[in-house]
């Protein structure tokens, strides 16, 4: 989104393993991204967690596919992710998303007030995460795969949509 807000981590994230970590620590520490049109990616590698160097690198990455399916890969995990202290930084693994209305606020009527709306969460066990393991997320079919009249009413999908024959899309 095109929104940066204080509760960003904690309502809007794509996140294989958010923590305390320092990229700066190492310089064989690198953050890089690909994106070829079809997935975008993002890997971590050789990270350390930020006053806990000790503990070893992390590598893993996050994979974004055109096709809407997500894939956390998980290279080297050193320690168990329940081990990582949460104290200067939240640690979580999944996704999250939320928008945020501007309302008039009852106070000063010509102020807004941000409220945030969270509407969908997916936690990850972080005690599954480790070392040479993936997790892939996988959409679920929506309205917006019809393409014709035909695939939208015979569709098994649960959802109330529609084919319109004046738009040639669905409802």
């Amino acid at each position: 989104g095109d929104v940066i807000h204080r509760m960003l981590t904690a309502t809007q994230y794509i996140a294989p393993l958010m923590a305390n970590f320092n990229p700066s620590f190492s310089h064989n520490s690198t953050i890089q991204y690909l994106d070829n049109g079809t997935v975008f990616v993002v890997q971590w590698d050789k990270v350390y967690l930020q006053g806990k160097e000790d503990m070893g690198s992390f590598t893993f990455q996050a994979a974004l596919h055109s096709s809407g399916r997500i894939v956390f890969g998980y290279k080297e995990i050193p320690v168990p992710v329940q081990q990582i202290s949460a104290s200067q930084h939240p640690v979580k693994a999944g996704l999250s998303d939320a928008f945020m209305v501007l309302n008039p606020s009852p106070d000063v009527p010509e102020s807004r007030r941000r409220t945030i709306y969270e509407y969908h969460r997916v936690e990850l066990d972080t005690s599954r995460i480790s070392s040479r393991t993936a997790v892939e997320f996988t959409p679920l079919p929506t309205c917006l795969q019809h393409q014709s009249c035909e695939m939208c009413v015979t569709s098994e999908l649960t959802f109330n949509c529609s084919w319109c024959h004046v738009l040639q899309r669905y409802l």
